[in-house]
């Protein structure tokens, strides 16, 4: 199960190539947000004076059971609420600005397990409480990994791209075209995006996401074991 960021922030299943270059089936499931990156995207909160102001997803983490309920002091200002969509920049309207950041921001703790899964080209999934188009988040780890930004290696993932690939008796494919499948592959889940009624409880979202993840990875590892066997 995908655990909170003070807890274990990545899950993970058997997949990946083992010594012999068999394939050890390992899945990983990442959160994204103080987990594989601390992103400088703010959460918008109000002041008593009615003024905008931001606030990072870390002191959110610490101050959240506090907002809307009671006032507190929060750098210099008395906060008394939450702004008018105070999430607007984890939303469709912050896309653009989350692929910049994400080529920006610090690695976060369960960043060792995400360079671990891409370099041997295992399946994973980003759930995240968010609502970027999945595509953003695709997009975003396509140029995280033909930068081979912070210990992700193209070359290693692509190495092992083929072997699946030779396992699997696909078509040969450009370098490109085997990192975009890949990709492709690859479950995004954020979950304010694909069910922004449930927006108010992005944890038991998270949860369904998990589920649904797991029972995608069963069907990869049958399909991947017939062909081995």
């Amino acid at each position: 199960m995908l655990k909170n960021k003070k807890n274990n922030p990545v899950s993970s299943l058997r997949e990946g190539f083992d010594d012999a270059g068999t394939p050890d089936l390992k899945y990983y499931a990442f959160d994204w947000d103080d987990n594989l990156m601390y992103m400088p995207t703010k959460i918008i909160l109000r002041d008593e004076n009615d003024n905008e102001v931001p606030m990072s997803t870390e002191d959110f983490a610490e101050h959240r059971h506090q907002i809307g309920k009671e006032e507190f002091d929060y750098k210099g200002n008395k906060i008394v609420g939450y702004a008018d969509q105070p999430y607007r920049n984890f939303r469709e309207g912050g896309d653009k600005q989350f692929k910049i950041d994400a080529m920006k921001a610090k690695t976060g703790p369960a960043w060792s397990d995400f360079i671990e899964a891409i370099n041997n080209g295992s399946i994973f999934s980003i759930i995240t409480a968010r609502g970027h188009n999945p595509e953003t988040i695709k997009d975003a780890i396509y140029n995280l990994i033909i930068s081979d930004h912070q210990g992700i290696n193209k070359n290693l993932l692509l190495k092992n791209l083929r072997k699946y690939r030779d396992i699997s008796g696909m078509e040969d494919k450009s370098d490109m075209e085997l990192i975009k499948d890949y990709l492709d592959m690859n479950k995004y889940y954020p979950v304010s995006f694909l069910d922004p009624t449930g927006a108010g409880n992005p944890e038991q979202l998270k949860v369904d996401a998990m589920r649904e993840f797991i029972s995608y990875v069963k069907s990869q590892a049958k399909s991947l074991g017939k062909k081995l066997y």
